[in-house]
């Protein structure tokens, strides 16, 4: 949810408390905290500094990343022009604020794409605020170069002609520990560059990207997020980005402990395509999945213990080339409704697959013409198919 302004912090806040009375439990964009008043001064994944090492290597006071790497955390002002009304009848300008970080020397920043589009639109203009130390900050202006909506990641570029940029070392994303110690550096609220701590609560989260497609092995956090800190990177106790804030759990609103990022290594992947293309291909196999558990399968006198379920499989795509057949009968177990008669996916290539998010994970590694192995599940046997991917439709 993103709110179109408020008044000392407190009256998004009431708007939030409002909501939560009628739905309860709300999946919140962190968002771009609208300001009139912003503070102002009167190639590929393996081209960035990542990380060799397990995320858990070294261990550096919260004090200490701040101290390192703030300078390489920017504020991002997105205007989208024109004004609103904002819910006092207050008027407002067409301005959202989020956060974004530096990823190398030539001026490309990371940030999340619902920082600079919004309902399919894209800002007009962006400004990237650095913070040059103490109350000191630079302003400049940022080129949109790509937004991937299927990831929640966009980038910005800088000249970095007269800028002293501080680059932030990556990660790998696959090797986080849960209770490891992690900070986030953002703008929550439009308190610029301010710093929380915490630890990894879980791995393996489920995202809702801006498109409505499911970002895989999201990271759980229990580090201060507030709306502001979208597109500000999450950071090991090495001093490596593992992931970008993006959305938070919340019954009012505000942070509970219950906040997410976008895994770094996806966001890595995003960051290659845009550079060089302005755009992200995802490779498209054409199946809508359902995950079957342990005591589902059982229910269902299914061989497999776990995998993915295939409802449906769309017509000319891939995966109905290939012969994976969808399913034809609905049922309802423990309170879930499966089509069923489906094959079940248990394996591609030589990883294992427990769940729909372990399939999309796995593609999400491939691109449009690359060839996989498919093991299904069909009638009680097993048998292999081979489907070769092809680029998800512009639509999906």
């Amino acid at each position: 949810m993103k709110f179109k302004g408020f008044l000392a912090g407190l009256a998004g806040g009431a708007i939030a408390a409002a909501v939560v009375v009628l739905l309860l439990v709300f999946v919140f964009d962190l968002g771009e905290v609208n300001k009139t008043v912003v503070q102002a001064v009167p190639q590929t994944p393996t081209a960035y500094s990542t990380s060799t090492t397990g995320s858990t290597s070294g261990s550096l006071t919260p004090q200490q990343i701040y101290s390192s790497l703030s300078s390489g955390v920017v504020m991002v002002v997105s205007d989208f022009g024109g004004s609103t009304t904002g819910p006092f009848g207050q008027t407002q300008s067409g301005q959202a604020l989020g956060t974004g970080f530096v990823v190398d020397k030539q001026g490309y920043i990371l940030t999340n794409a619902h920082v600079v589009q919004e309902n399919g639109q894209r800002a007009n203009s962006v400004t990237v605020v650095f913070n040059k130390g103490g109350s000191e900050t630079q302003r400049v202006k940022g080129q949109l170069v790509g937004v991937d909506t299927g990831s929640d990641v966009a980038v910005i570029k800088v000249d970095p002609s007269g800028l002293t940029l501080n680059p932030l070392p990556l990660g790998d994303s696959s090797k986080i520990v849960v209770g490891e110690s992690v900070v986030a550096i953002g703008n929550p609220l439009g308190y610029d560059f301010s710093i929380t701590s915490g630890i990894v609560s879980a791995t393996g989260r489920s995202l809702q990207a801006p498109n409505g497609q499911t970002i895989p092995n999201g990271i759980q956090t229990d580090a201060a997020i507030n709306q502001g800190n979208s597109g500000g990177p999450l950071i090991d106790s090495s001093g490596k980005v593992i992931g970008i804030n993006e959305q938070i759990a919340s019954q009012g609103g505000g942070n509970e402990g219950l906040g997410f990022a976008v895994p770094i290594n996806t966001a890595i992947r995003s960051l290659g395509q845009l550079k060089a293309n302005g755009k992200v291909t995802y490779a498209w196999m054409g199946v809508s999945l359902k995950t079957i558990t342990s005591d589902i399968a059982s229910s269902l006198n299914m061989k497999s213990q776990g995998g993915a379920l295939v409802e449906q499989v769309s017509p000319g795509s891939p995966a109905a080339k290939a012969g994976i057949k969808g399913g034809s009968k609905t049922v309802t177990v423990q309170g879930l409704q499966f089509v069923t008669g489906g094959d079940v996916i248990v394996k591609v290539d030589n990883t294992a697959i427990q769940s729909a998010d372990d399939l999309i994970a796995y593609l999400g590694t491939k691109k449009p013409g690359d060839t996989v192995k498919v093991t299904v599940e069909r009638n009680g046997a097993t048998q292999e198919l081979s489907v070769t991917l092809a680029p998800r439709p512009s639509n999906l």
